[in-house]
């Protein structure tokens, strides 16, 4: 379970293999140059940052996680939140908070959580997936247009407002970059799969601004030259306050590495036919994000684009992840300086095709047609992620799908009196023909669906409402498959209520689950074990008997107090 994929492919490993992971490597990681570029920008970080969490972040995710073709580094998903946590807490926050997340995942893997993560409701993933395009498409605006304007505002809202103010500041030279680029990126495609369109757009436009002398704003003009240089590990200090504020933004980097790792890692099984290793994948994952931000990286994950052009490629082995981050580096160290001549307008033409991909708008119509609940959670995880905050609308919508889905399922259990439909089926079976199989004084009552707290309020009132009080009370629970404490709690005090009312109470056809979390409570000393039954039959034999005793017993003492008021009379 702990072992990382690049152990077990190693063994059989031939130089077959590793030509077609170093082409698929170099492939990827040529892909990966305009767009760690273009995530960093957009985080509010500088290229450089962008460039080593790809270096050090996608070559420790290959290394160390549980998928084949997995391949890691910036992506869309953090720029919003990166970006809230520059504004607040400024570098060394966003640099604390990614260390936190790492060890986060780190501890997230070994308690086994790869698993949980998968149970994260559809309509929150894609609310908030959603929500991070329309913020990355809204953010682009501004380079791809080259409008002149000072800082873009962060909130959606306010951010609108400022380019309807600056619309008319438009630059053409800029918009011709764009479009090109844009239009590069879309058709090129179907002159090859082999060379990336956004590195083609990237080189063509670059040159023709610089052929053509075009006034467009550059990545050197805005941010200075890439300097070809390993950065040295730095930790910055912070105080512990500082620290607490940054607990939030912490778990909410963790989770979206979690998620987008696993989902990434689950594409990938389809594509190659394999299975990845989630609690491994989780492992690496913050082991990337606590080593990345030392060396100046934003936080890391697997990315679901990259990772499929890896396949496609012919990469199936961890070595063509790392092959990938060394082809950055070479490209940073060597050829980093040129970098500073690609034009803003282009990498905002390849975010814009990256928050078209990853809107995924078709999830969303779908979606729009699932029942009312789950298009509650859709919108609500959508609407908060892009006008309030994606921590927010993380905690919110899945708050409101937890509460939801507790709705839903105490709807579904109920608790029912089924003594009429027992007797008449019992009595379509031979042995029980012409029998009164359900005595007089016996009531049998039948709980569906899980018993826990949702439902234990239901079932309590259900049974309160008793009208006449039977002397024998049997709760079938052959359709109940859990029980929690608060089912347990409801459980007790009717049989405490009941057995104040001279009422027994008999349990039937109780399975496992519930069975377990009986044993040792103090309500199964009240019920009694011998008032348990493995089939309503046998409990319904019990009944009768013990019905049985007791008239018995009546009739003896009646018929001793008759014997006693007779010779009392005859003494008189």
């Amino acid at each position: 379970m702990f072992v990382p994929k690049l152990v077990s492919t190693l063994r059989g490993y031939d130089r077959a293999q590793f030509t077609d992971d170093a082409v698929a490597g170099v492939i990827v990681g040529i892909i990966a140059l305009p767009l760690a570029i273009a995530f960093a920008i957009a985080s509010g970080v500088t290229p450089d940052r962008g460039l080593w969490t790809a270096i050090v972040g996608g070559f420790l995710i290959s290394a160390l996680g549980g998928s084949r073709v997995q391949i890691g580094g910036p992506t869309g998903a953090f720029v919003v939140i990166v970006y809230g946590i520059i504004q607040k807490f400024g570098i060394d926050g966003l640099t604390v908070a990614t260390f936190m997340a790492g060890v986060i995942l780190v501890c997230m893997g070994i308690a086994k959580f790869g698993s949980v993560i998968k149970f994260i409701p559809t309509p929150v993933i894609t609310g908030f997936t959603s929500g991070i395009a329309v913020i990355i498409f809204s953010g682009e605006v501004k380079d791809f247009l080259g409008l002149k304007m000072g800082t873009v505002p962060a909130p959606f809202l306010a951010k609108l407002q400022a380019y309807a103010m600056h619309s008319g500041g438009a630059t053409p030279e800029a918009v011709a970059v764009g479009v090109a680029a844009l239009t590069i990126i879309l058709a090129w495609p179907k002159v090859s799969h082999r060379i990336p369109g956004p590195f083609v757009a990237l080189i063509v436009t670059t040159v023709a601004a610089q052929v053509l002398h075009l006034p467009v704003e550059t990545i050197g003009s805005r941010f200075g030259a890439i300097a070809a240089i390993v950065p040295h590990p730095v930790m910055p200090h912070l105080s512990v306050e500082q620290m607490m504020s940054l607990v939030g933004p912490a778990f909410t980097i963790a989770f979206l590495a979690a998620v987008e790792s696993l989902l990434s890692a689950v594409v990938a099984d389809g594509m190659i036919g394999g299975r990845h290793r989630s609690n491994m994948e989780l492992v690496a994952q913050g082991v990337a994000n606590i080593v990345s931000p030392l060396f100046g990286g934003i936080p890391a994950t697997g990315a679901i684009a990259r990772t499929a052009t890896n396949v496609k490629n012919g990469g199936r082995t961890p070595v063509a992840g790392m092959v990938h981050a060394l082809t950055l580096l070479v490209i940073t160290l060597f050829a980093g300086r040129w970098a500073a001549y690609i034009p803003m307008a282009t990498l905002g033409a390849i975010l814009v095709v990256v928050a078209y991909h990853m809107s995924e708008w078709r999830s969303f119509r779908d979606e729009l047609r699932a029942p009312k609940s789950d298009v509650a959670v859709l919108l609500a995880t959508f609407l908060l992620t892009v006008l309030v905050d994606l921590t927010v609308a993380i905690e919110v919508g899945m708050a409101l799908a937890a509460a939801l889905f507790i709705r839903r399922m105490a709807t579904v259990s109920n608790v029912a009196l089924v003594t009429q439909e027992l007797e008449d089926d019992l009595r379509e079976e031979p042995e029980y023909f012409n029998r009164n199989v359900v005595p007089p004084g016996v009531e049998v009552y039948e709980i569906t669906g899980p018993f826990f707290f949702g439902a234990a309020a239901a079932f309590k009132d259900t049974l309160t409402r008793i009208a006449k009080k039977p002397r024998i009370l049997i709760i079938r629970m052959r359709h109940v498959s859990a029980l929690d404490s608060s089912g347990l709690r409801a459980l007790s005090d009717v049989v405490h209520r009941t057995k104040g009312d001279g009422t027994l109470v008999f349990l039937a056809e109780v399975h496992m689950q519930p069975l377990v979390a009986l044993t040792g409570s103090a309500t199964l000393d009240e019920i009694g074990t011998d008032h348990m039954f493995g089939d309503v039959s046998l409990a319904l034999a019990a009944a009768r008997d013990v019905i049985d005793r007791d008239d018995a017993a009546k009739t003896v003492r009646h018929a001793e107090h008759g014997s006693e008021k007779i010779s009392g009379s005859e003494t008189g």
